[in-house]
């Protein structure tokens, strides 16, 4: 191995004890939180969103330029640049396919589209064009421009070329005047600027990290359902990931939860449909949950925010949710996490880490209790024929029966940056936490709040990931509750759709 690889995966190690060690305890009791509500929409990164939350006029924040100091809680990892008469120069770049740089950049036409590349391999590619499956040892994020031109929007396309130069919507970025709402929590509430997608890689393992602590194998985004038989409706299987899942820790120790959906339930990948039926509720029952003072220990509100979605109808969708909760009842014990599953395309400069590997089941493997695995057979869970192609893709030597090779890339490595904002009574003001955290840092916090202690024969954790994971009680106040008495606004939706 090459010095500057060794030097490589030493500053990973560094960096990723660094955040479990920076993880500060919250300030006061932890009993006095007792709801916990995940908001997690769609495919935006860090930087795409937040990138310029330090130069907002009166924004409490400064820019560290990829160096915030640990104890500097004003201090955020945005993007680095410069503004001149209300405009944003931003250095960080990307080369294009004609040797050309295009630099971070305000989009004022907020969505994109077509979509940009985020699948297992594209994502790989975008953080280590050359060497994709060695981007663990060095990311460098040079590919996002090359591979979106590659795959899903190359130059050719119209809608490309009619936007403003550069025209690759992977650079593009919003500031406080395209996401006011957004900007106004991130400024009054509390972040995270070290927090990563699980998986580099598409929705359906990012987003099955925050269910299981694992994807169990599956790297594609197609394998979300597993369809046995034809509708209407369509009969459904739920995936069995060998420990088990969240909602199944969460029934055994009696904390409630609910997943209100807008349109497909989340929890339909794990659950059966009359289960679906009983635990699945209209997001409409949210708001009157809210304003009841009924709402279960771990609600679930969801919608979308997907491109070609406009954001500011996600955002929109978020304000009506945080709003239920800050006028009612339960308010004054929640805390509201609102996240991103993954970072849809959207370039964002800070590397990705090293992280713990869940599990022993490597990429395309899928080993779940459908087809437990055994020594002679790792593989062979349900539905993942694409999982398998897909890995075999980036890494060609890969088997779905032997160990998964060290060579290549896997589940030991986070994904990129995604926008997470704490809206909370708890919440310190116009913090910046630097913990490095994921998906599975949330189930952290409700295994440490709601579970009891693990002892031999009681297991409060699902894998290696979520057991070792930070569970961001550094952003908290639970004594003091600092921004009990915050305002939040209202977002509307926009008067004009998708203005490209």
């Amino acid at each position: 191995m090459q010095l500057g690889s060794i030097v490589r995966l030493l500053l990973i190690a560094l960096t990723f004890l660094a955040g479990v060690a920076a993880a500060a305890r919250a300030d006061g009791k932890l009993s006095k939180l007792t709801h916990i509500i995940i908001v997690m929409q769609e495919n935006h990164s860090f930087d795409n969103y937040f990138g310029a939350l330090a130069y907002h006029p009166q924004t409490p924040y400064h820019n560290g330029n990829g160096a915030c100091l640990a104890a500097d809680h004003r201090c955020v990892d945005g993007l680095s640049c410069t503004v001149d008469a209300g405009s944003l120069t931003c250095s960080n770049a990307n080369l294009d396919d004609d040797a050309s740089l295009v630099a971070a950049y305000h989009d004022p036409r907020v969505c994109v589209s077509p979509d940009l590349d985020h699948e297992w391999g594209g994502s790989h590619f975008e953080a280590n064009f050359a060497a994709p499956n060695n981007s663990l040892n060095q990311c460098l994020d040079d590919g996002f421009v090359r591979q979106n031109d590659l795959s899903l929007q190359p130059d050719s396309l119209t809608g490309e070329s009619a936007g403003p130069p550069p025209d690759d919507d992977t650079m593009g970025f919003y500031t406080q005047d395209d996401l006011p709402f957004y900007y106004y929590l991130a400024e009054h509430f509390a972040i995270d600027d070290r927090y990563f997608a699980p998986v580099l890689g598409p929705t359906v393992p990012n987003r099955f990290y925050l269910m299981a602590a694992t994807s169990f194998g599956h790297v594609s985004g197609a394998e979300q359902v597993i369809i046995t038989s034809a509708g209407p409706p369509p009969t459904t299987q739920p995936y069995q990931p060998i420990n088990g899942t969240i909602l199944d820790l969460l029934d055994r120790y009696g904390v409630s939860w609910t997943d209100y959906y807008s349109d497909v339930p989340e929890i339909i990948s794990f659950r059966s449909q009359a289960q679906v039926a009983v635990k699945g509720k209209l997001i409409s029952q949210f708001y009157l949950d809210a304003a009841a003072g009924t709402l279960p220990k771990v609600p679930m509100p969801e919608s979308d925010e997907h491109p070609p979605s406009d954001p500011r109808h996600g955002q929109a969708f978020v304000s009506q949710v945080v709003n239920a909760v800050r006028n009612g009842p339960n308010w004054k014990h929640s805390i509201i996490f609102i996240t991103y599953d993954e970072h849809g395309g959207f370039y964002d400069h800070a590397a990705s880490l090293g992280a713990p590997q869940p599990d022993p089941i490597g990429p395309g493997q899928c080993a779940d209790l459908s087809n437990p695995p055994t020594s002679e057979q790792l593989g062979g869970g349900a539905n993942c024929s694409d999982s398998q192609s897909v890995a075999q893709a980036l890494c060609p030597s890969a088997t779905s029966n032997q160990p998964f090779l060290a060579s290549c890339a896997s589940f030991n490595q986070y994904g990129l940056r995604v926008p997470f904002t704490a809206v909370s009574p708890f919440s310190k003001a116009g913090y910046v936490s630097h913990t490095v955290a994921d998906h599975t840092s949330i189930l952290a916090l409700i295994e440490k709040r709601f579970f009891p202690p693990p002892k031999p024969g009681r297991q409060t954790f699902l894998t290696e990931r979520d057991r070792s994971a930070a569970d961001l009680e550094d952003m908290f106040d639970f004594d003091n509750s600092p921004s009990a008495n915050t305002s939040i606004p209202t977002a509307s939706l926009p008067a004009v759709d998708c203005a490209h």
